[in-house]
């Protein structure tokens, strides 16, 4: 790996020695005896000696044009000035300052450089005074608002929501002929695909899960296509390269991606996220895996601070065309199994989607692939064998975008609109059959496929036309993106409202076992009893006392 790591370390963090006090290794360069069998050929330098780093500089090089990489430099230099404005420099004596100071380079070097003749003491005045010269002048045009860029809030108030997002198109980031290692046809997975019916029911007869293009189909696809279109577009993950990725929406890819456009990560979704970040930002695009939402919490900084703020702090200078793939997970507990969506729809900056289609999942993904802003791309392993049931015609072939806002109405209907996200559009669709039914209630259900950004038009226009409203998702009704939603509709459309709107989303528990799913998830008889309970009763309808509490399921269990 022809990579440099190298590392001032200038002896404190804000106060505490990072030697011997905040870090258990010592020093540094002893980390490179852990990471790889060359121990990074790993070296200590005396960064107060230009020349010992220029030689170690040279030495390295050397090392990685040989291939011989990854290096790591611990070059030694110290911090004269406190951490901060703020900091009185109270953790360290003034003894320890001069003595440090004795050793400045711009001291000893320069005396060095006298006493070998190479230039005499005056000329070492004309550069601190030019460098003194230049450093006023780059402060001054950094301060003057008619010289450097300046955001003027007062006459812009909106221009950071205007820097967020580019809503750029951009079919490719590279300038090169894509680098595959042979045509789409020798790609077994495009083959399989080939194959398959594109709706999940054809002549009125339900075709099975193995012939059908599902989810995992619908988002390989277009991934596929922007290979051979972008060379700049790399993806990587937990174990995404020969076993195909945890859930297998790359598998096939090997067969024409060669090994540096398609590769394993480490186990460190920190890594993953951040290292995409400074992909996209050096000018590529990248698609990155999360294995579960449980895990953004490993990457929070990456994700939160970095992914989402680089376009606007850049003042649209750089763009961000990262799309951060996420699994929701459905059977493996407290720790792998959350909805995590309300935590990226909260952070400005993040487009977010979560297709519950194949219809949806090509038309986003090749809407997040065509563009230049950061997506977190949701994905629910409860439903990546799902066929297309609703958009008529089934999956095109053909490459199509669904444009970030919009919103999917899966099925019309006149009396209750019901708003999904992720994989509760199913259960939405089984709770409307029965409501239709049963008790005659004609159900509009409308899934939300793009959160942010989150067009409202066709919501307001199906909840004025039905009067009540039901939101419904994986995610624990507490705090959750739907909740927000609601009393977005309530401002909006207070007045054509007949009924407050109704959230239903999972306990607010942690998740328990898989076998306690119908407990804890959403269930199509509690949208059911939420109608009945919040919105208008139904005639002969007898709840099901969805909303069961822990002591009522530890009471089920032992059958009392």
């Amino acid at each position: 790996m022809p990579v440099l790591f190298n590392v001032f370390d200038n002896s404190y963090g804000m106060g505490g020695q990072t030697r011997g006090e905040t870090m258990a290794y010592d020093m540094l360069a002893r980390i490179g005896a852990g990471i790889t069998p060359s121990q990074m050929h790993a070296e200590r330098i005396d960064g107060f000696n230009p020349l010992a780093v220029v030689d170690a500089m040279r030495r390295k090089m050397d090392l990685l044009h040989k291939g011989e990489g990854p290096v790591l430099l611990d070059t030694i230099t110290y911090r004269f000035s406190g951490h901060s404005t703020s900091d009185q420099n109270a953790y360290r004596s003034k003894e320890e300052i001069e003595a440090w100071r004795e050793y400045d380079p711009i001291v000893t070097y320069r005396k060095a450089l006298v006493d070998a003749g190479i230039a005499a003491d005056s000329k070492f005045d004309e550069i601190l005074a030019e460098t003194a010269e230049r450093m006023t002048m780059i402060c001054r045009h950094a301060s003057d608002k008619t010289v450097s860029p300046y955001a003027d809030f007062d006459a812009d108030p909106a221009i950071v929501e205007r820097l967020m997002f580019s809503n750029e198109k951009v079919a490719s980031f590279g300038t090169e002929t894509p680098s595959v290692t042979g045509a789409k046809e020798d790609c077994s997975r495009v083959k399989q695909i080939e194959g398959k019916f594109r709706a999940s029911v054809v002549d009125g007869k339900p075709v099975s899960k193995m012939k059908t293009f599902n989810i995992r189909d619908a988002i390989f696809e277009p991934l596929l296509d922007k290979y051979y279109e972008d060379s700049s577009l790399i993806s990587y993950g937990e174990d995404v390269r020969d076993w195909g990725g945890a859930f297998a929406v790359y598998r096939g890819l090997t067969d024409v991606i060669p090994h540096s456009r398609l590769f394993n990560a480490p186990i460190s979704e920190a890594a993953i996220v951040g290292s995409a970040v400074g992909y996209c930002m050096c000018g590529g695009r990248a698609v990155v895996e999360l294995m579960y939402a449980d895990f953004i919490g490993r990457a929070g900084d990456e994700i939160f601070n970095q992914m989402s703020k680089w376009q606007a702090m850049s003042a649209g200078i750089l763009k961000m065309p990262l799309i951060l793939r996420v699994s929701v997970g459905s059977k493996y507990g407290a720790q792998h199994s959350q909805d995590w969506t309300a935590l990226c729809a909260h952070i400005p900056g993040l487009k977010v989607c979560f297709p519950a289609t194949p219809w949806e999942a090509k038309g986003l993904m090749q809407s997040a692939l065509n563009g230049t802003d950061p997506v977190v791309f949701f994905e629910s392993q409860r439903i990546y064998d799902m066929g297309e049931q609703f958009h008529e015609g089934g999956v095109p072939k053909e490459s199509y975008e669904i444009p970030f806002g919009d919103v999917n109405v899966v099925k019309q209907g006149s009396d209750l609109t019901i708003l999904t996200v992720g994989a509760a559009l199913y259960r939405a669709m089984d709770a409307a059959k029965e409501l239709e039914e049963k008790y005659g209630m004609s159900c509009e259900v409308i899934n939300l496929h793009s959160l942010v950004p989150l067009d409202y038009t066709r919501i307001l226009e199906s909840v004025k036309k039905t009067g009540r409203v039901v939101l419904v998702s994986d995610a624990c009704a507490r705090g959750s993106f739907l909740a927000d939603v609601a009393q977005n509709i309530s401002e909006m459309a207070f007045d054509e409202l007949d009924a407050p709107p109704v959230v239903v989303g999972a306990k607010n528990w942690i998740t328990p076992p898989f076998e306690f799913d119908q407990y804890f998830f959403p269930q199509a008889s509690w949208i059911i009893d939420a109608v009945h309970e919040k919105i208008v009763p139904l005639k002969d309808y007898v709840p099901t006392n969805s909303f069961t509490t822990a002591a009522q399921i530890t009471r089920a269990k032992k059958g009392v």
